[in-house]
């Protein structure tokens, strides 16, 4: 298991080098600049070749990328050019923001999928079955910002049921401990804050959860139907097992294998998702900020940010992997 750990691990060296030197190149070859941004379109060309070259832009590409790297390599992601911080400062200030998002998304997505898709394969056929898999069609097809501005529309404006924008209450004097806003009015007991917090997130995780929901639920249906076919399954219905146990031990426990790759798969792309979401819901995340910093044409927070990300998401597959051997004994990781 450590081997396997560790080989995976080595194996993120290649792809984070060959994820910077794509996305360095990409973002230098895009129109305009940090100039422009500062500037505008009224800047002179003198201002702009000025700026360009206290930002070392105007050196050859390969020299940028290897200072690029000479700092990474010694931790250092750069400063933001809009903001003047360090682009890790900036990260780590707006992570927790996106995690809680991503977090009780996948709780939706996970807590409902799971079992919508285990009874539709129970009650394949039926009203059930076609209502579950029309609403997986349904949620897959509809474009995240589009189910989004709906669930403000219906439960923020016209119900007010759930806050519009934000992460938390202005108005709140809530105390900072983790960055988590939910789990900071949980340890310092300011439930108020914690209440807070969580309305602020149903929204936004509801419609960030929309695909990976659908997705879950027609994966967790198709195994279950595939395993409920199994030999052992019928063996372990002549046997007279009862059906608790045989929907726990031979089932779902047998199912589960390609429902984790999935989940493993779709943490990462709630990620990226959470950029549209966070959008559209005024959420102070890091998805935010890298639209902020496209418009600026921020060099330092794109490519630190998104290799991050690729950190991040590099690390949940491998977690994914080891999780095989819980799941199914059958399983060993060598």
């Amino acid at each position: 298991m450590f081997r396997f750990i560790v080989r995976r691990l080595l194996q993120v060296i290649p792809t984070l080098f060959g994820l910077s030197l794509l996305l360095f190149i990409w973002l230098h070859r895009l129109p305009g600049g940090p100039e422009t941004a500062i500037l505008g379109e009224r800047g002179t060309p003198e201002l702009r070749a000025r700026i360009r070259h206290d930002m070392g832009l105007d050196e050859p590409i390969w020299v940028q990328y290897g200072k690029f790297m000479k700092r990474v390599l010694s931790g250092d992601l750069g400063t933001s050019i809009s903001t003047k911080r360090p682009v890790t400062t900036e990260f780590l200030e707006r992570f927790p923001g996106t995690i809680e998002l991503t977090v009780v998304a996948l709780i939706f997505a996970i807590g409902l999928g799971i079992p919508l898709g285990y009874l539709a394969a129970r009650r394949r056929g039926s009203w059930i079955d076609s209502v579950t898999v029309g609403v997986g069609l349904l949620g897959i097809c509809t474009p995240v910002f589009f189910l989004g501005y709906i669930y403000k529309q219906v439960f923020a404006v016209n119900l007010g049921w759930f806050p519009t924008t934000g992460r938390q209450d202005v108005t709140i004097d809530a105390t900072r401990v983790t960055g988590f806003f939910v789990l900071d009015g949980i340890l310092t007991r300011e439930w108020d804050a914690s209440i807070d917090a969580f309305m602020h997130l149903v929204l936004p995780a509801l419609t960030l959860a929309s695909i990976p929901l659908a997705v879950v639920m027609r994966i967790t249906r198709a195994s279950v139907l595939e395993v409920m076919q199994e030999d052992f399954v019928r063996t372990a219905e002549s046997k007279g097992l009862t059906r608790k146990v045989i929907r726990g031990r031979h089932i779902m426990r047998n199912a589960m294998l390609p429902v984790a790759t999935t989940i493993g798969l779709l943490t990462g792309s709630l990620l990226s998702g959470a950029v549209l979401t966070e959008t559209v819901f005024a959420f102070s995340g890091v998805g935010s900020f890298i639209v902020e910093a496209i418009d600026r044409r921020d060099y330092p927070v794109l490519m630190g940010f998104i290799m991050l990300f690729a950190l991040v998401y590099v690390l949940i597959n491998l977690i994914v992997d080891v999780s095989y051997t819980f799941i199914d004994p059958r399983v060993r990781v060598r």
